[in-house]
């Protein structure tokens, strides 16, 4: 675990006192998963992370096996836990699924009373923000956000939680491409647009620009990853 990591993972080790259980655990790992901060392929050390979180080798334990469940970790007999490396099945499922959830919750979100777009709005101002900085991991971080937000408008608790597994495991592709504006700009302007439609109650209009967006990035995604394993 590198230096960046293990500094990440202190400044979360203050939650943990007040609920040391395996699904908190799981909670940090799975949303540094999501950050960026564990790649594909990092080996999750039981000693280094204990030593971060302050939690016991049994509590990481239970919180690896969640997060096997959710098919972000695997364990390799012999070497340890790592973080998952997905194939473009992987991607091509994720991808299918992602346009269920959040597509879905864009249709709910018409039926239900007007929505708040608070987080939608922020997670769209915080990819300007990283792209500004010239920092593309943050836009890439600010994507899942704007996509979590979209899935959290169907005011849904089990909704909410499947997009954030899936959005998880989403982020273990972002490995595949260079963090660079050719990849991430272009998300900026398509999250705009769904806002925007949003906004002024087109939800109609929101899905067909989120269903597209997702097709497409479905495409980007599999040629990068035929690109990286040739």
């Amino acid at each position: 675990m590198d230096t960046d990591a293990a500094e990440t993972l202190a400044a979360d080790r203050g939650l943990l006192a007040r609920s040391g259980t395996a699904e908190r655990v799981a909670s940090i790992l799975r949303r540094r998963i999501t950050e960026g901060v564990f790649l594909p392929g990092t080996r999750l050390s039981e000693p280094a992370l204990g030593a971060a979180l302050g939690v016991s080798r049994n509590t990481l334990r239970e919180a690896f096996q969640l997060l096997a469940h959710e098919r972000l970790t695997v364990h390799q007999l012999n070497r340890g836990v790592f973080v998952r490396e997905l194939t473009a099945a992987d991607i091509a499922d994720l991808y299918r699924t992602r346009r269920a959830i959040e597509c879905a919750a864009i249709r709910l979100a018409g039926e239900l009373p007007a929505a708040d777009l608070a987080a939608v709005a922020r997670a769209v101002a915080d990819g300007r923000g990283g792209a500004a900085q010239g920092n593309w991991r943050d836009v890439g971080t600010a994507s899942i956000h704007f996509h979590q937000a979209v899935a959290d408008l169907a005011r849904s608790e089990r909704i909410s939680g499947t997009a954030r597994q899936v959005l998880a495991e989403t982020r273990l592709f972002f490995v595949l491409t260079e963090p660079t504006s050719a990849f991430f700009a272009p998300f900026i302007e398509r999250h705009q647009g769904i806002l925007t439609a949003l906004e002024s109650g087109d939800h109609d209009g929101a899905e067909r620009l989120l269903d597209v967006y997702l097709r497409e990035a479905e495409v980007q995604l599999l040629d990068a990853y035929e690109r990286r394993t040739r």
